[in-house]
């Protein structure tokens, strides 16, 4: 058994004698890829799991302070004592891999605008080459919630050779037209910015990057959590006579929205908020053509009942879809939970169990 590795490590997988061909019939080059392993590799290497993130996180996933800290660790459900688990940071994002905000080597700048346009094919295209890298032909698993399951969606349909088990969480297949309208908006917010300028702004764009993590976050939440956690009695006094003091007063779920805002703005990158949320509108694997899926890969579909991102209805078509094209669907679960979409990230009641189950299958 291999030892594990603990920090953060970076890569370069396509130089420009070897660039990255995109969907766009673009080439990207150089890649950079910032990823982890925990835990030990077998032998025969037949442990991997990858772990793919959703739409701001990061290679930094296992306890005791990654992102999925309730389930990657030691002893947990993807547990780091039993598989070699990789969690790569994807591409176009902001926390080691190259991304838009990255240097452009013909300009010496930022890429911004000029950063090409991605699939989630093109993310799947960079995590193939990592596991080449790493001499891992077959993973025993690969899981992802949200961003992070369509990417093993696209692992599923196009590459099942790669992977033995696939655990589809908190995601989908197709974006509603509710789903993209709120990017959409997300987006709008950043753009209309005033530091954005055309597209190589003087600063960040720090108040849209604010507005748009304000209604992102509240869509990842549900109704019956926030309410449970801010719903106060509203004060029956008449309000501050004064019109500015009247709108500067904040209710509870403003200022944890306000937190929420700020400390979004100091880690994730806006470059990276524009062109994740696009290509996730993008997404339609089924639509275009009846599509073979292969029953070799055992399938794991969950979801939560308060997501109205990409809630139940969203988890029975990807699962219908499956079967449609033959694949092996062995689990189909609605979890309840208070949390909404966010709730693949927590300790919900029975979900730990259906992930360890789903990777011993």
């Amino acid at each position: 058994m291999g030892s594990a590795l603990t920090a953060t490590r970076r890569v370069v997988l396509f130089t420009e004698d070897d660039p990255l061909v995109l969907a766009c019939g673009r080439r990207l080059a150089p890649v950079e890829v910032a990823y982890e392993t925990h835990g030990p590799l077998a032998q025969d290497r037949s442990n991997a799991v990858l772990v793919c993130h959703a739409l701001t996180g990061d290679a930094h996933a296992v306890a005791p302070d990654g992102w999925w800290r309730e389930h990657v660790g030691p002893g947990l459900a993807i547990d780091t004592e039993r598989f070699h688990v990789i969690t790569p940071n994807l591409l176009g994002g902001c926390a080691g891999t190259t991304g838009p905000s990255s240097t452009d080597p013909r300009t010496g700048r930022p890429y911004g605008l000029d950063f090409p346009p991605l699939t989630v094919g093109d993310l799947v295209a960079v995590h193939l080459r990592l596991l080449d890298h790493l001499g891992i032909d077959r993973l025993h698993a690969a899981v992802g919630g949200s961003l992070g399951g369509m990417q093993v969606l696209e692992l599923l349909l196009e590459h099942p050779r790669r992977l033995a088990r696939a655990l589809l969480v908190a995601t989908t297949a197709r974006l509603t037209a509710q789903n993209v309208a709120l990017s959409a908006v997300a987006r709008a917010a950043i753009l209309a910015d005033p530091a954005f300028g055309a597209g190589r702004p003087t600063r960040d764009p720090d108040v849209g990057m604010g507005v748009a993590r304000r209604l992102g976050h509240v869509t990842y939440l549900s109704e019956q959590g926030l309410e449970a956690r801010f719903g106060e009695h509203r004060r029956a006094a008449a309000p501050d006579p004064d019109a500015r003091a009247w709108l500067a007063t904040r209710h509870p779920v403003e200022r944890y929205l306000d937190r929420q805002a700020a400390a979004f703005v100091a880690r994730f990158d806006p470059w990276s908020y524009l062109y994740l949320s696009r290509l996730m509108d993008d997404l339609d694997p089924f639509g275009a053509r009846p599509r073979v899926v292969s029953p070799q890969v055992q399938c794991t579909v969950l979801s939560f009942s308060s997501d109205w991102r990409f809630g139940p209805d969203h988890a029975r078509r990807l699962a219908a879809a499956l079967r449609a094209g033959g694949g092996r669907v062995r689990r189909e679960l609605v979890l309840d939970s208070d949390h909404g979409h966010d709730a693949f990230l927590f300790d919900v009641p029975g979900y730990a169990r259906e992930l360890a189950d789903a990777l011993d299958a």
